[in-house]
């Protein structure tokens, strides 16, 4: 990537191991940091009704301890040197990541390959963090956008469909999961072909390659030779149907909390920057249509905005909007309107500049630092089996069109209304 001088400012490697296993680095220049990040390519819509759960179970599971060091370690020796480190759970995908000083990014390197690969995960541990997981489960049953988006997948893709089940697992399969489930699942998804590692920051690509060959080395794990497993998209057979109807809970809250969708965008599909300068316009920040017309003139809700959510076969497009309970039939009233004011009119000219011009903006400054360009070589190299560079996608947004808008508007505003609502009244 260069600069508007035409300097080299970051540089791109990739090197794949005989293993299967893909390494990305990217070189910044300036940088006094570094963050890593271990991609494994199993989510909760690769498990069953017996493991359902078990992807962000392994999550929390890898980190209690090593045959050469215990939880207490792990959390010592990064503790030592300022280190910031966690890890998340997605549909698709499992991120083990820390971000460090440069100096003490083969320290980051070898703690998370010893975690990767040799953890215990003894029962003992898998049996004390099934109440932590518990927990957590509870925790996100007591927040609306969280019981509200779950709603959500739940109505688009079925209760039972790999993408409409909740990523954390239910409160029945958590206490139903074994020791032994836990290690089966992670014997059959973690391995070098499923994986890929990104660094980003103050690095040498070739010391970094070195040292994780060394690091991920331990219990033979780096051991034969394999192909990196295909993305996704080239395996997929068929697409999940998104659903429409309507879904509403009951939960004690202040507000009530609601979600008007439609099927939307898979991650391949090219009109996904034409869907991403529609989602500014509309609702992606404070100068966007639904924030004026909900919030700013009406004053029906605090928030209000838009978004997109993309998967490998599928997508959501969604208005999200927390207001009284008194003021819901009023709030959809005006969503439904802008939808369809947008569905057969577009957005105008002044938008399209404004929303791309917030895209890319946004892209840019989000990508200052090292963290956040890890995050993206490594889910991309894994997603799309490559990394597109920064100019091109600042070039696919350019490129979007008014008509491209429009035309996208008028088909996926088109489709059938999926509609989420939780909160205290759930009458209509």
């Amino acid at each position: 990537m260069r600069d508007d001088t035409g300097q080299v400012t970051s540089v791109v490697r990739r090197t794949q191991l005989p293993s299967g296993l893909r390494i990305i680095t990217e070189q910044m220049t300036g940088a006094r940091s570094a963050a890593l990040g271990v991609w494994v390519g199993v989510g909760s819509r690769d498990e069953d009704a017996l493991t359902h759960g078990a992807s962000h179970f392994l999550e929390h599971v890898l980190f209690k301890g090593t045959r050469e060091r215990s939880a207490l370690d792990i959390s010592i020796q990064m503790d030592a040197v300022g280190g910031e480190f966690n890890a998340f759970t997605a549909k698709e995908y499992t991120c083990f990541h820390a971000r460090v000083l440069a100096d003490d990014l083969p320290l980051a390197v070898d703690v998370l390959g010893d975690m990767i690969t040799d953890s215990v995960i003894a029962p003992a541990d898998v049996d004390a963090e099934r109440d932590v997981i518990l927990d957590e489960i509870a925790m996100h049953d007591d927040d609306p956008d969280d019981v509200v988006q779950n709603l959500l997948a739940e109505l688009a893709w079925g209760a039972d469909g790999d993408l409409g089940r909740p990523i954390a697992g239910t409160t029945d399969s958590i206490e139903a999961m074994t020791p032994e489930q836990v290690m089966d699942f992670y014997r059959r998804h973690y391995v070098p072909a499923n994986t890929v590692i990104s660094v980003a920051g103050a690095l040498d690509h070739g010391a970094v390659v070195r040292e994780i060959e060394r690091a991920f080395a331990r219990n033979g794990w780096l051991d034969g030779t394999a192909a990196p497993l295909p993305p996704r998209h080239l395996a997929i057979e068929s697409r999940p149907l998104v659903r429409g109807g309507e879904g509403r809970v009951a939960r004690p809250f202040e507000q009530v909390n609601l979600v008007v969708g439609r099927e939307g965008l898979d991650r391949e599909d090219e009109r996904r920057f034409a869907l991403g300068v529609l989602n500014t316009a509309l609702g992606g920040g404070t100068s966007s249509r639904l924030f004026q017309e909900v919030r700013e003139i009406r004053g029906l809700a605090y928030s209000v905005y838009s978004f997109a959510s993309h998967y490998t076969d599928s997508g959501i497009f969604g208005v999200a909007v927390g207001c009284l309970p008194d003021r819901t039939d009023e709030v959809l009233a005006v969503v439904r309107e802008q939808l369809a004011l947008i569905a057969a009119e577009g957005i105008t000219a002044d938008e399209l500049a404004r929303g791309k011009g917030q895209l890319v903006g946004g892209m840019i400054l989000g990508l200052e630092d090292s963290g956040s360009r890890m995050m993206r070589s490594g889910k991309n190299e894994l997603i799309h089996g490559d990394v597109m560079g920064i100019d091109e996608v600042i070039e696919r947004i350019r490129a979007v069109t008014l008509g491209d808008v429009q035309e996208l508007a008028a088909e996926v505003f088109s489709r059938e209304e999926l509609l989420a609502v939780v909160g205290p009244e759930v009458r209509s």
